[in-house]
């Protein structure tokens, strides 16, 4: 029997604050950090039970160490959730995450689930870029299609810089601007419904009394923006991946630690539970592109994700572009003509912060509370992606 295609709603979106990376979640283990955001994320819809949820799909771009062994299951499982119910860790790089919401979408569309929890996980502080064993194949080193996948980012971000004129001044101008955006939406309190209070604690010696101080400091907030950057302090940065380059420490996104998740679920459950959707997801693509100039991957997936959902991109109010760098970001606005007022109204990850799994869900949390205040109807994340993919996605605010 075929069953009929389902619209998917988002019922709920939480997110921790953005730390960089070796500070104020330095200590925080991520599935902690996860487990943390399930907790919360149930209490908001406190009429639906635990044991109704059929599945945890979690995007992790190093699914390693303090955050492997299948984080997904272990997070439930901190987070008190019943045995019975499963989980997912799935890795598209700094896609994950919203990778991880389109899997679950696709699960109550087909009719095969009807209560999943999206979301994703980055500590960078406990895993470094790349991982901590990375074991590169000489084969990358035989075809020159290959040797894109050998480059480091910031190589990609000085090619796509050259390829498409974008200069170091529009490079640091949009730097800046994120920072501003991001400052202006924390002093509005934008975030503060979105944000999951975490707890962390720090033991300190007191030399008076010889004696271990434990402090706990609740985060609230996140610590990527800088209320004292300029664009003559952004100037005078070093490029930091080629000599004679553009690509800067302050024109890049942040390494960040942080954890998102968001319940879907089907117009069936929305009736019987008497829940609110903030926001119906309609569609997801992704698309390849050359490995050594990943940062255009969006401009290939965007087109395809439009038309997935038949809207046009003049529908589209509000667009949530990672910044991974300022010079691919110009590059995409650039190449598809896209209006620079509805490029993150509230910062990107140059001022926020870029925790690579948990990017794609974060973004959509941002979006779905940020478009629903200002009455905007349709809003996309996208990204991209290493290895040279990139990826979108789109909603429907309610």
């Amino acid at each position: 029997m075929v069953k009929q295609i389902q619209d998917v709603y988002i019922v709920a979106a939480r997110r921790t604050a953005l730390g960089k990376a070796k500070g104020v979640f330095r200590n925080k283990r991520p599935d902690d950090l996860l487990a943390a955001v399930l907790q919360n994320l149930m209490q908001k819809v406190p009429q639906l039970g635990l044991d109704k949820i059929e599945d945890v799909i979690i995007g992790c771009a190093m699914p390693e160490a303090e955050q492997g062994m299948n984080v997904a299951r272990i997070a439930a499982l901190l987070a008190g959730f019943p045995q019975t119910v499963p989980g997912v860790t799935i890795n598209r790089f700094c896609a994950s995450g919203l990778q991880a919401i389109s899997m679950a979408a696709d699960r109550i569309a087909l009719g095969l689930s009807e209560v999943v929890i999206a979301g994703g996980v980055e500590s960078m502080s406990m895993v470094p870029l790349g991982g901590h064993s990375f074991s590169a194949n000489n084969r990358y080193f035989e075809n020159k299609a290959n040797l894109g996948i050998a480059f480091g980012m910031g190589i990609t971000a000085e090619n796509v810089a050259k390829q498409w004129q974008i200069s170091r001044q529009e490079q640091d101008a949009f730097a800046l601007a994120s920072h501003q955006k991001a400052l202006a939406a924390i002093h509005s309190e934008a975030f503060s419904e979105q944000i999951v209070p975490i707890q962390v604690e720090t033991s300190l010696p007191c030399l008076t009394t010889c004696q271990v101080k434990t402090q706990i400091q609740e985060v609230l907030q996140d610590q990527g923006p800088r209320a004292d950057t300029s664009l003559e302090a952004l100037s005078k940065l070093k490029s930091v991946f080629s000599l004679k380059g553009s690509v800067t420490a302050g024109n890049s996104s942040q390494m960040t630690d942080g954890a998102s998740a968001l319940l879907l679920t089907n117009e069936r459950v929305i009736s019987e539970y008497q829940l609110q959707p903030l926001a119906k997801f309609r569609g997801f693509s992704v698309a390849g592109v050359a490995p050594e100039i990943m940062g255009i991957g969006p401009i290939k997936a965007i087109p395809l994700v439009l038309n997935q959902a038949e809207i046009s991109l003049k529908d589209i109010g509000w667009i949530e572009l990672n910044e991974a760098f300022a010079a691919q970001s110009l590059a995409v606005i650039k190449e598809l003509g896209l209006p620079e007022n509805k490029i993150n109204p509230q910062g990107g990850a140059i001022a926020l912060g870029h925790p690579l799994g948990a990017t794609g869900a974060i973004l959509a949390t941002k979006l779905i509370y940020g478009a629903r205040q200002r009455q905007v109807k349709y809003g996309m994340v996208t990204m991209c992606i290493g290895t040279g993919m990139g990826a979108a996605g789109i909603f429907e605010l309610l």
